[in-house]
């Protein structure tokens, strides 16, 4: 059997959940970015015009200039050094030297921020200031704790794939 609810005891309760739940708030959300609600930063993380992830291209399917359905952007569009983050795909492409092209997740392993931009050999995410390389992924700088995972890519034509 429980003792009734005295005054005293439901103010000590609202008193305690008063200080606890913003501590709470502090160990949770900034209110950075997630990667379910990406935010726009430059040209270089805007993603191809195309719906289905590919460069877009007014050639038919299957013709010489069309693109690979599984195509993610155009060689000529990821610039040596640095990369495009393809935010629909949650995908970030590089060119850490001129014909070598790399790609990763584009989701930080610190709190799955996307991350947001791509210059001098860095991926950086802006939530909390992680920084990765453009070459292996790796975590150069701030608190996330791994490297962004690899994601598979080939070459066709003009095209970096999904392979």
């Amino acid at each position: 059997m429980t003792a009734p609810l005295s005054r005293r005891r439901a103010l000590s309760g609202a008193a305690t959940l008063g200080v606890s739940v913003p501590l709470l708030a502090a160990c949770g959300d900034d209110g950075g970015t997630t990667a379910a609600e990406p935010t726009s930063s430059g040209p270089a993380s805007t993603g191809p015009a195309s719906p289905t992830g590919g460069a877009s291209s007014s050639a038919p399917a299957g013709s010489p200039g069309a693109a690979p359905a599984n195509a993610l952007v155009a060689t000529a569009d990821v610039p040596v050094g640095g990369g495009v983050i393809l935010k629909d795909e949650e995908v970030v492409v590089t060119q850490p030297e001129a014909g070598e092209f790399k790609a990763f997740s584009a989701i930080c392993t610190h709190q799955a921020c996307l991350v947001t931009s791509v210059e001098d050999g860095a991926i950086a995410c802006a939530c909390h200031g992680s920084m990765f390389s453009v070459d292996d992924g790796s975590v150069t700088g701030g608190p996330a704790p791994s490297a962004l995972p690899e994601v598979a890519v080939d070459v066709r034509g003009d095209q970096v794939v999904k392979a």
